[in-house]
């Protein structure tokens, strides 16, 4: 027998986020705003530590890339927890005909939350669209984790 480590998802977190009308910057370049006070970062039941967060500020820049086939993620945001502590929370990722994914950070001085910045976090995102309601974007965020796993010789 033999032991080797790989990584495994646990799930941590999901994002919800209502977004406002891209920005045109440049043909290649958008910026769409969060809508402020309005999305939420929630732990799944069990994680720790427990989080339940609204985003207070945010954006995404989208940049394209010239042959269409996919665009490129960068979102720095500002989330506000129950308890008032402050959270930035940014990711970025590719998107592509796949779907997309991405990577996810945080950084807070938040003693219960510090923690989060230690950690290796990874997403997977897709729109919710409803008719006369903003356009949620929503992120299912697992944390990475290595587990010893036994694999037979």
């Amino acid at each position: 027998m033999k032991l080797t480590n790989f990584p495994a998802l646990v799930p941590a977190f999901t994002a919800q986020i209502p977004i406002n009308d891209p920005l045109i910057i440049s043909s290649s370049l958008l910026n769409i705003p969060f809508i402020a006070n309005a999305g939420t970062l929630v732990s799944e039941p069990g994680y720790e530590p427990p989080l339940e967060a609204t985003f207070i500020h945010g954006s995404d820049f989208i940049r394209r890339d010239p042959d269409g086939q996919w665009v490129k993620l960068d979102v720095t945001s500002v989330a506000r927890d129950a308890s008032g502590a402050m959270l930035r929370f940014s990711y970025n990722g590719v998107v592509d005909m796949e779907g997309d994914e991405g990577k996810i950070r945080f950084e807070t001085d938040a003693p219960g939350l510090r923690l989060l910045q230690d950690k290796l976090y990874v997403g997977s995102g897709r729109f919710i669209i409803e008719e006369d309601r903003p356009v949620i974007v929503e992120y299912k965020i697992s944390e990475v984790n290595t587990r010893v796993y036994a694999l037979g010789s």
